[in-house]
């Protein structure tokens, strides 16, 4: 299976970044493209969209000032099958990324993307007090997965806490 392209450019609001893609999106070639994952669905009910987006758009979330990357490119059934190694070399890589593109916020769609970028064990939802990347602010947000127990509607008010505002607030700010 191949990687997916990141989608990233300077500017953005910001980058979402999730452990790996999953086998349905190194097929498709798009970010969170397992039918089972809910990102699309959270991004829209938490009025991060204007309306509801696949995963075949993806790339059309730039316009919205969104973008997306993994700290691991290789796509996998589980997080579990990730090596040290990999994630090793993923954070270096991520790093390299936030630091190139700078944007405003990145937001780890779930706790154990950002432990293992971050390598702090305890984590709380939203953002941290101490980023990693200077001017950067950092977000950890629950992961989209189906398999997560956590109450939809206690998710989506996690990723409302992006924005004071919705973002399609013309007063909006992060």
């Amino acid at each position: 299976m191949k990687e997916i392209p990141d989608h990233l450019r300077t500017g953005l609001s910001v980058v979402f970044i999730g452990f790996n893609p999953s086998p349905k999106s190194g097929e498709v070639g798009h970010h969170y493209a397992n039918p089972r994952n809910n990102f699309w669905r959270i991004l829209h009910r938490s009025g991060l969209t204007p309306r509801l987006y696949t995963a075949a758009e993806d790339h059309e979330l730039l316009e919205l000032g969104y973008g997306f990357t993994n700290i691991v490119s290789r796509p996998t059934r589980t997080a579990e099958e990730i090596t040290r190694e990999e994630y090793a070399q993923g954070r270096q890589i991520l790093r390299d990324k936030l630091e190139l593109y700078r944007p405003q916020v990145a937001c780890f769609v779930g706790k154990g993307v950002y432990t293992e970028f971050s390598r702090r064990s305890h984590v709380k939802w939203g953002f941290q007090e101490e980023p990693i990347i200077e001017d950067v602010r950092e977000f950890v947000a629950p992961s989209s997965s189906g398999l997560v127990r956590m109450p939809m509607e206690e998710i989506i008010s996690i990723y409302k806490g992006l924005f004071k505002k919705s973002p399609f607030d013309p007063d909006a700010e992060l």
